[in-house]
């Protein structure tokens, strides 16, 4: 094996280097096909053949297994894969070692079957120190499961047990991490550990320049889309949304962030507007999760998320209503992007749309009325609707209509609270009928009873209040026109 070994492999180098046709040709070029580089290749048999046999270790099967197949070496190529058989028995730095041999000469032939099986064996020892021991590495020596020194005497809580092996594999290339990747996923590697692993790499992986940097981002968000999102940090996600990234990956990031917008917080949406933009913060953005957050329906997302992300979105509109660069229908949108279910009350809303007019003053009266139809009146509290009628900012049309609003609400009200009374009565008679001690009962209904009246009274004290506040406001402004109209009779 040795001599025909040696005679292939001297005869090939010569065969190469003595072609006269070839002058003004780069041998060195030529032998790139080969594993290992060119100017190395005369070099390999030294490193290979010691004491008349083969030496294969981690460091050279991978050269050795891609210069078998290119000789077409049958008996190398049977040693290389016998040996490849033995890789349960490999230290833990051995895999790594191995692979980074691959990773500059992918995908040459011969070679992803190795690489198969280094990543195989990679991902057993992982998931097995993650869930018994933190002893990941194995001993070539003796052939036995050994334990790592340096990761039992680190460990010191079960985190470090599912993330130790993070470092040793910072070193390999971004194709290398999606084949990874994949096979985890393809055997149920927990997600949340992949994803911390995939954004340990982003930071840690050295890189030169801001290409590359892009590059490993990109991949990084390639592969978290294959994940349960709900096992992806979601502040790392937002930082990512900073760096520049291909319009691929950029819908990607923000579809994943967007499903889960009710996890986010005020701070998280307040991304700067991207540079030409006069806007203070990426209004359009927003929008885009909004749009990913109700991409299956509403029907789809229980009511706590929706109320969840409504009152991030009242604390987002609060805090772009002072942009004077915000336009109206930008601003109008942010409103109206969630459905009315999502808000039990449109306070925060209203006080968002009366910053917005404050500091929007040279706005027509039909862009204000534009604005305002984005509150919903039924849900305005007796608070809001008061300071609603004396507020100036607002156009007396909208004012107007919010208070008939509130009018139909109470007539509503008091209709309810009639048709209870007679139905709590009706219920008493067969009670009565059913009982001969009705007292309990009695003392329920007057309570129910005295409660929707008391209540009543209030929600008319409020109306007429605003109904004078009303009268007064129509009167100014009609007088500054030289017109005096009637105002219609809100309350009876």
């Amino acid at each position: 094996m040795r001599e025909l070994y040696l005679l292939i492999w001297e005869r090939s180098v010569d065969w190469l280097e003595n072609q006269g046709a070839w002058r003004g040709r780069s041998f060195e070029g030529d032998l790139q096909r080969l594993p290992g580089r060119g100017s190395e290749f005369r070099a390999h048999h030294k490193i290979l053949l010691q004491q008349g046999k083969v030496i294969i270790t981690p460091l050279n099967i991978f050269n050795l297994t891609c210069a078998a197949h290119f000789m077409e070496m049958d008996n190398l190529s049977d040693l290389t894969e016998k040996s490849l058989q033995e890789v349960r028995y490999w230290s833990w730095h051995e895999l790594p070692a191995a692979l980074k041999q691959c990773q500059e000469q992918l995908p040459r032939a011969g070679s992803l079957a190795l690489v198969d099986k280094c990543l195989d064996s990679l991902i057993g020892r992982v998931a097995s120190s993650c869930e018994t021991s933190p002893s990941p590495s194995v001993s070539s020596s003796d052939g036995r499961l050994s334990c790592d020194t340096r990761s039992t005497e680190s460990l010191k809580s079960g985190a470090f047990r599912a993330t130790w092996w993070f470092e040793d594999l910072v070193t390999l290339d971004t194709e290398l991490i999606r084949m990874l990747v994949k096979l985890m996923v393809a055997k149920n590697f927990d997600n949340g550990i992949i994803s911390r692993f995939l954004f340990y790499y982003q930071k840690s992986r050295f890189v030169t320049s801001a290409d590359e940097k892009t590059k490993i981002i990109e991949a990084v968000v390639d592969l978290l889309e294959s994940l349960d999102v709900r096992c992806v940090s979601y502040k790392s996600l937002f930082g990512m949304l900073r760096v520049g990234l291909n319009s691929s990956s950029r819908d990607k990031l923000e579809s994943m962030i967007g499903s889960q917008l009710d996890q986010a917080t005020l701070d998280d949406l307040l991304v700067p507007s991207p540079v030409g933009t006069s806007c203070l913060y990426d209004v359009n953005l927003v929008l885009r999760l909004l749009k990913s957050f109700l991409g299956k329906g509403v029907c789809c997302l229980p009511l706590s998320r929706l109320r969840k992300a409504a009152v991030l979105m009242d604390l987002f509109l609060a805090e772009v209503a002072p942009d004077p660069h915000l336009k109206p229908s930008k601003f109008l949108a942010l409103i109206i992007a969630l459905p009315d279910s999502a808000r039990d009350s449109c306070d925060g809303v209203y006080y968002a749309v009366n910053l917005y007019l404050e500091v929007h003053s040279g706005l027509s009266e039909e862009q204000k009325m534009k604005v305002c139809h984005g509150l919903t009146y039924s849900k305005l509290s007796p608070q809001a609707l008061d300071h609603l009628t004396r507020n100036a900012k607002f156009p007396p049309k909208f004012a107007v209509q919010a208070v008939a609003s509130q009018q139909h609400k109470l007539k509503s009200l008091l209709q309810d609270t009639s048709h209870a009374t007679s139905t709590e009565g009706s219920k008493q008679v067969v009670l009565y009928a059913k009982k001969f001690n009705p007292t309990d009962e009695n003392e329920k209904l007057k309570a129910h009873v005295q409660g929707m009246q008391w209540r009543v009274v209030e929600l008319e004290k409020v109306c007429r209040k605003m109904q004078v506040h009303m009268l007064k406001v129509m009167k100014s402004r009609m007088a500054s026109h030289g017109s005096a109209k009637s105002v219609p009779r809100l309350c009876s």
